[in-house]
């Protein structure tokens, strides 16, 4: 072999080997960032379960977990508007791993769910009954915000894309809402909610007023007890 055919080989070796360097710095990175993701989760939540970090231990999960979850059986979390029950893989350990979770959310007449978006998460809606009126702030790729606002009736499905500012309310004044919410995240409900609450909060009442140009004075009864997303309703 000529001693630039060994040299092209030498190059094309060097190459490989960047890219496999690379491919492992960027997996570490990933494992890096999930395990910092896992930590913060699990100092939020300390009864989470163990991470299933292996193609292995996911096959074994599944194999061995149950593959049913009665939904409308699990613990409530009740509200002044309604009630949410879910299954995710605190409840339901077989989502361990999957990037998946369920909620059943129920609104009472006059009930809202608190405008909210999540970070990294999207949902599909599923109308079980009961009408809703829906509201999806979207982006502005055309220089004005996308203000999506609809009705969604029994059998209709409404996707909130993820990171965007979304909320639902009962449109029925005379009977309840039912909705099933799929979640592309095995992570139990409220983790990953941002509430408008929360945010209004998490900035100084001076910096709202000169956002809003009203006086400082006009968000003086706005709660400061921060909780996760709930469902209140009209008062």
């Amino acid at each position: 072999m000529s001693d630039d055919s060994n040299a092209k080989q030498d190059n094309n070796n060097q190459a490989v080997d960047r890219r496999v360097l690379l491919g492992t710095g960027v997996a570490a990175v990933g494992v890096a960032a999930l395990g910092g993701g896992l930590i913060g989760a699990a100092a939020a939540q300390p009864a989470a379960p163990p991470a299933i970090g292996t193609e292995g231990a996911l096959d074994t999960n599944l194999n061995e977990r149950s593959h049913l979850f009665k939904l409308k059986a699990a613990e409530r979390s009740d509200f002044d508007g309604g009630y949410l029950q879910g299954a995710n893989e605190d409840n339901f350990p077989v989502l361990q791993g999957q990037k998946g979770s369920v909620y059943f959310v129920h609104l009472e007449v006059g009930g809202i769910r608190e405008p909210h978006w999540h970070p990294s998460a999207w949902e599909l809606n599923f109308i079980i009954s009961g009408k809703a009126k829906w509201t999806i702030l979207g982006t502005h790729p055309d220089g004005s915000y996308r203000n999506d606002v609809f009705e969604a009736e029994q059998g209709d499905l409404v996707f909130a894309p993820q990171g965007y500012f979304h909320y639902f309310e009962n449109a029925s004044t005379e009977a309840a809402l039912d909705v099933l919410v799929v979640f592309n995240t095995s992570a139990k409900e409220p983790n990953d909610d941002i509430g408008i609450v929360a945010t209004l909060n998490s900035i100084p009442r001076e910096v709202l007023a000169a956002s809003f140009g009203i006086p400082v004075s006009a968000f003086a009864n706005v709660p400061t007890d921060i909780k996760p997303v709930v469902i209140t309703r009209h008062r």
